[in-house]
């Protein structure tokens, strides 16, 4: 996992609420085994026609949304099932923070083991945002360390566990956390207790 301690960049705004993980990744391209790859596949019934076209209104396809890193989305994102490939395929796509009202459980904490940074933020101001990208653009920075978000010199607040705040900074998934306690694991089975 790629350690973040801070990132800025350009906002796509996603103005939805309720948006499953079928819908960020549809069940027919979940055949990899690979965590790589899917980002082409991210809201593929939304950002293509039944003949494979490009729709023209979906933000994801309008060329002044290209590379943006993060996503600002309405309530309840990622809610459906618990697959992972959901944040697979939104950090294989370029995107590096989420930020929306509220987010499933599963694909928050999923979201966290696999690198992004998930950001509750009040509703209010993720309308706001949603305007401002939607009219002018949007490039937010959003500093891990700090927990705030700074848009045009305006600072917001948001909060996050200190636990997943130290991975997300350092770089650490699960095997990575194990790894630290390899001199303990070797002496516990050089005991074979």
């Amino acid at each position: 996992m790629e350690a973040i301690q801070e990132h800025t960049g350009s906002v796509l705004p996603l103005n939805r609420s309720n948006i499953d993980t079928d819908q960020i990744i549809p069940k027919q391209f979940l055949k990899r085994v690979e965590r790589t790859g899917f980002g082409k596949f991210l809201f593929y019934n939304w950002r293509y026609d039944e003949d494979g076209k490009e729709r023209e209104d979906f933000n994801l396809n309008k060329p002044q949304f290209a590379g943006s890193s993060i996503l600002l989305a309405g309530e309840n994102f990622g809610c459906g099932s618990s697959r992972e490939h959901a944040p697979w395929s939104l950090l294989d796509y370029g995107f590096k923070v989420i930020i929306a009202p509220s987010f499933a459980d599963i694909f928050y904490n999923n979201a966290l083991k696999n690198g992004i940074i998930p950001v509750k933020m009040d509703e209010a101001q993720v309308n706001d945002w949603l305007d401002q990208a939607e009219s002018n653009g949007l490039i937010l920075d959003v500093n891990l360390e700090t927990e705030q978000i700074t848009d045009e010199g305006q600072v917001i607040p948001f909060s996050i566990d200190p636990y997943h705040k130290e991975k997300l900074m350092n770089g650490w998934d699960d095997i990575a956390l194990t790894l630290k306690l390899e001199e303990k694991i070797n002496q516990f089975e050089i005991k074979g207790v």
